[in-house]
Order: C-alpha cells, then structure tokens, then sequence
C-alpha cells in the first residue's frame, strides 16, 4: 500500500510542476507589446519564404 501513496505524490507533484512551467511560458508571453508581436511574426514569415 506504501507504493501506492509514493506514486500518488509523485503524480501530484509531477502535475504541479507543470502547472508551474505553464503559468511561466504563458507569463513570458504576455510581457510581448504588439510591436514585438508584429516584428516576431515577420522574422518567421521571411525564414519560411
């Protein structure tokens, strides 16, 4: 039954370190004014050309 509860935590604890890494790259993102946003979008337009 022990094993049971290690992996129970493990899960959790996998879950909440994604829910951290989620909530940083979406944080990241939104700091971009729409200037940015514009000149990004153009950058990668011309590599795919």
């Amino acid at each position: 039954m022990r094993w049971w509860k290690v992996l129970g935590v493990a899960g959790l604890v996998g879950v909440a370190a994604t829910g951290v890494v989620v909530a940083r790259a979406e944080r990241k993102r939104r700091n971009y004014t729409p200037d940015e946003i514009k000149t990004k979008l153009r950058e990668k337009a011309k590599a795919v050309s």
